[in-house]
């Protein structure tokens, strides 16, 4: 019976590529020079200093243009509020990697609105969808990528 698994992961390699070349890129803008800022990359959230919320904003907008061009999608962002500790401002950005429950059964419940001849089954953070047909699960995966659950998806396991 044909099957593939919806999931939501972040490539890390390109998360930490993305995270270098931003701080490549704000080491030679002039409007940071002698400006104490940086961008810290730990598992998977990246933690960006400066000593002004307008500078975050921006080095925020440089992390966007990084991640974009590195082909990790804008959407796994998680920004988190802006902390202001001493004569610096931070703010956390963690990714959102695998699909959570609530997100899960949204999805499971756009299929079932669908009418589509399809059965859902949410395997931890992945979502199982099997049918009879092949057109049916290729439904499926259009019905997904046009709709917004704002999370980037990945579809694996494709199997005839």
């Amino acid at each position: 019976m044909p099957s593939f698994d919806i999931v939501s992961e972040i490539d890390k390699v390109e998360l930490k590529n993305a995270v270098d070349n931003a701080n490549r890129e704000l080491a030679t803008r002039f409007d940071f020079r002698g400006v104490e800022a940086n961008f810290d990359l730990d598992k998977e959230a990246v933690k960006v200093i400066a000593e002004a919320d307008f500078q975050v904003n921006q080095m925020m907008d440089m992390l966007r243009s990084n991640l974009a061009k590195r082909g990790v999608d804008a959407r796994a962002m998680d920004i988190q509020e802006m902390v202001h500790s001493g004569k610096s401002f931070s703010q956390q950005v963690k990714f959102k990697n695998g699909i959570e429950t609530p997100v899960a059964k949204k999805i499971t419940k756009a299929i079932k609105d669908a009418k589509m001849k399809v059965q859902t089954q949410i395997q931890g953070e992945q979502v199982r969808v099997t049918g009879k047909k092949r057109d049916d699960l290729q439904a499926v995966i259009q019905l997904i990528k046009d709709s917004d659950f704002e999370q980037p998806f990945q579809f694996e396991n494709f199997r005839d």
